[in-house]
């Protein structure tokens, strides 16, 4: 069976070679991707700053892995799978079994609240964090527990963990969180952790965390089996579109994830698998987008401060700043500049969120706020 599968896995060019793309060297920076023209016709010159994608693309890497394997996606594949679960594995330091796969890191939280759900109970989690997936723990009688940020706007771990009650059945923490862009240390969070009882699954989002020089929380699971590690390719690697996210978790709590999967590891297309193997060889691209994202993010707060914008500083993407002080409508100058940005997050201060788009992108919100 192995030597089938690294046969099949030969012939469509993503064996041990990787892809056969070891000749194809990333560009310099990573190319522009043209405002993301083919959502609609009629958006084509929009400036999309709401939804922290990722403004360079993907890599070439993965580029290639679409338009050379599309058309294989008349058949299900599911050595693809198998072949990404050990990279990812591999990367982050654990087995193959503490790995599962998503359709986006959406699909992985949305498992965790039906499993949550089993047990009615509690949830805690941070306020304002990312909360859109929690809509499934809210309809199915999973009652919210909202802990408030602190002044500074980071996650407030001990009032986190002095909500916690024994109907407690989940703590969710976004880090970096989203909106606020503010981290929580590694040590800290370990030691949160710790603190946690064993019948409370204690679900950590890094969907961010490529933008940070943080160590992944994914080599605890082997000891800490209630902790779920939630990761995605969306961001960094700009496959939101590809849909591709996965699970880090104790090989008891991904079968019972699994259980919940009609088609276990398969939710995420065989093309967007073999872009998700390209990625992660793609450091290069990586490393170009990380410098990018910095430097346009520093360009933009330095000019949000002279409009006397409060801002919170940020270890992601994006940008959480106050627009309480700001004299104009900010919301219809980006409506009447074609920029689509974030909401209302906390209505005291009027907090916002706008995406690090590119530089050019970036200067043209800016004129348009000015």
């Amino acid at each position: 069976m192995e030597s089938n599968r690294r046969l099949w896995l030969k012939k469509i060019g993503i064996g041990a070679a990787g892809i056969g793309l070891a000749n194809f060297s990333s560009f310099a920076s990573p190319p522009v991707s043209e405002n993301l023209n083919t959502r609609f016709d009629k958006e084509a010159n929009l400036i999309f700053l709401r939804s922290n994608e990722n403004p360079y693309g993907p890599s070439p890497l993965a580029r290639k892995a679409f338009v050379d394997h599309a058309n294989i996606s008349n058949r299900y594949n599911w050595d693809v799978a198998t072949q990404l679960i050990a990279d990812l594995a591999k990367r982050n330091r654990v087995n193959d079994e503490n790995i599962l796969l998503g359709a986006g890191s959406t699909e992985i939280l949305d498992l965790v609240a039906k499993l949550v759900s089993l047990d009615k109970g509690n949830y805690v989690i941070a306020d304002p964090s990312y909360d859109y997936w929690t809509a499934i723990l809210d309809n199915l009688g999973v009652t919210k527990n909202k802990v408030p940020l602190k002044a500074d706007k980071k996650i407030n771990l001990q009032a986190m963990l002095e909500a916690v009650n024994q109907d407690t059945k989940l703590v969710y923490i976004c880090n970096p969180n989203n909106p606020t862009g503010t981290v929580c240390e590694r040590e800290a969070l370990v030691e949160f952790i710790t603190k946690i009882s064993q019948n409370t699954i204690v679900l950590i989002d890094e969907a961010y965390l490529d933008f940070t020089n943080q160590q992944s929380l994914s080599t605890i699971v082997k000891e800490h089996t209630n902790v779920i590690i939630a990761k995605t390719f969306s961001k960094m690697y700009g496959l939101a579109g590809a849909r591709i996210g996965y699970a880090i978790a104790n090989k008891t709590i991904i079968d019972n994830l699994a259980n919940l999967q009609s088609n276990t590891n398969n939710s995420v297309s065989v093309v967007s698998k073999l872009a998700a193997i390209a990625s992660l060889k793609d450091e290069k691209f990586v490393s170009n987008c990380y410098a990018l994202n910095e430097n346009v993010r520093q360009y933009t707060i330095s000019e949000l401060k002279k409009l006397q914008c409060e801002y919170i500083s940020s270890h992601t993407n994006f940008i959480y700043f106050s627009i309480a002080k700001y004299n104009k409508d900010y919301f219809k100058q980006l409506d009447d500049n074609a920029i689509e940005g974030g909401r209302i997050y906390e209505e005291e201060g009027k907090w916002t969120r706008i995406t690090v788009g590119t530089m050019d992108e970036m200067k043209k919100f800016i004129k348009a706020i000015q």
